[in-house]
């Protein structure tokens, strides 16, 4: 017999609550700006750019006054950053502070909608001591700084963090920070929780895969059909990497008492392309990364440990930044090139979005997480929208490739219930629970979440273990949905 073991009761009634759609301007997916780069587009293109996506967020890296000018009046939220040279002096003379949101702040405010401000970026993880030692006091005059000038209730502060603060994110229910890092982590936390300000992280499963490099373990992190892996603690199921090192920041946070500060991913992404000694980085997989995750986070599924919400998640990049040193990778982060063409398409114009959200979402399948990994510097500035790659004109259907095992078909059948679709017409009672067979539920699983997640040919890969037909596999009272682009 076909199993869901993905269903409970709970995630029935949660499914129940979160059925009613998302809007389509999702402020929940942000995008990174990041400016080591000498072919960028005007600030006013990028805008442009920005304001015909699904992007709500931006978050620059520092304050270019030309940028924040750019995105007066287009409703985008802005983050934007001190730098970790500016640490020293915020942190020792309120006046700089003053003068630090007087100049970058005051001018532009409330036009552009500055949302938040980043003092410093991975200071805890620098082993720059004095530098950690400042960071607490910097932030705390630029709030003191927001709360004279009467924004402190309209801007937040914080600083943003590698996942190398952790010392331990497998499984994710063990999250806890380093020793060594704990005393100072408390009193940002303890500015986090007093103000309201989130916590900012910068998980990338890209760098975790690059230190284990087994097949298994990339559709873990891409969001693909995979075994997924096992909380011991909790007995959760897994089944990608990004909820997993996220619910290990959570469970860390939860440990030291904070349970009230939210999470904010400041960055994640895939490289598109990279040296040839380099693991993971290619088209496809940063398209299935990015384009998976973005659909994960329309589900609004959440993750384990917070189910029925989805994290702020400001993607890493929008465009490359061609001058940044290192590893190829490090230059090739761009969703959008700099003549404003996508570097490929995930679905982000307003214009051909998917639907954000299927009928009916249930669970989360989670993912353990993997070593903390590194997080990679910031990419560039991008390009104007393009058309989406097209879709087919005629009716199609996503349905297994000849020749599968069981045990694929039901991984497929787990991860498609897994994602927010309405999977009950093949539990018992049913239109489509007949025949009651691994190879039927996953055909008709696998079809549904292809329809709901945008009908793009990558909806329908499930790691090449599915294929595009145009033949109607509807039987009886069983209708398989199908959609035509128009």
């Amino acid at each position: 017999m076909a199993t869901l073991r993905f269903a409970t009761a709970f995630v029935f009634l949660l499914s129940l609550l979160r059925s009613i759609k998302v809007s389509k301007c999702q402020s929940f997916i942000g995008i990174n700006y990041g400016q080591v780069a000498d072919n960028l587009p005007p600030p006013s293109e990028t805008a442009k750019l920005l304001q015909s996506t699904s992007f709500e967020k931006v978050r620059l890296y520092g304050a270019d006054p030309a940028m924040i000018k750019a995105l007066a009046n287009t409703g985008i939220g802005i983050v934007i950053g001190a730098s970790n040279g500016d640490i020293p002096a915020l942190a020792s003379d309120p006046n700089f502070a003053k003068s630090w949101i007087n100049s970058n702040v005051i001018p532009f405010y409330p036009a552009s909608k500055i949302i938040l401000i980043n003092v410093g970026n991975e200071i805890m993880t620098s082993n720059d001591q004095n530098l950690m030692n400042q960071l607490l006091p910097a932030v705390q005059n630029v709030q003191n700084a927001l709360n004279e000038a009467s924004l402190g209730g309209k801007i937040k502060v914080s600083t943003v963090h590698s996942m190398a603060v952790l010392r331990q994110s497998e499984p994710p229910s063990a999250g806890m920070f380093h020793p060594n890092l704990v005393q100072m982590l408390k009193g940002l936390l303890s500015f986090n929780n007093a103000t309201g300000s989130p916590f900012e992280i910068n998980p990338y499963p890209y760098f975790a895969y690059g230190s284990d490099p087994r097949p298994e373990t990339l559709n873990y992190c891409l969001f693909q059909p995979n075994p997924g892996r096992v909380d011991s603690n909790t007995n959760i199921k897994y089944t990608n990497m990004f909820d997993a090192q996220v619910d290990a920041v959570r469970s860390a946070l939860n440990a030291m008492g904070f349970k009230d500060v939210e999470i904010v991913v400041a960055e994640t992404g895939w490289p598109y392309k990279g040296d040839s000694n380099e693991v993971g980085p290619s088209i496809e997989n940063a398209k299935a990364y990015n384009g998976n995750l973005i659909a994960h986070l329309r589900s609004m599924v959440g993750t384990p440990l917070m189910p029925g919400k989805s994290v702020d998640t400001y993607l890493f990049a929008l465009y490359d930044e061609d001058l940044k040193p290192g590893a190829g990778s490090e230059r090739a982060f761009g969703i959008y090139k700099p003549d404003l063409t996508m570097t490929y398409d995930i679905g982000l114009s307003k214009s051909s979005q998917a639907p954000s959200m299927p009928k009916t979402p249930a669970t989360p399948a989670p993912t353990p997480v993997s070593p903390a990994s590194p997080t990679p510097t910031p990419v560039s500035p991008s390009p104007k929208p393009i058309s989406p790659s097209p879709k087919p004109n005629k009716a199609s259907w996503c349905v297994p490739k000849v020749g599968l095992s069981a045990a694929q078909l039901q991984t497929n059948l787990d991860y498609a219930c897994g994602h927010g679709i309405d999977c009950s017409p093949i539990q018992p009672g049913g239109a489509c629970f007949d025949p009651n067979t691994v190879a039927s539920h996953a055909a008709y699983a696998m079809n549904l979440l292809y329809q709901t997640a945008g009908r793009n040919p990558w909806n329908c890969d499930f790691s090449q273990t599915a294929t595009l037909s145009s033949n109607n596999p509807s039987y009886n009272n069983c209708v398989y949905p199908a959609g035509r682009s128009t």
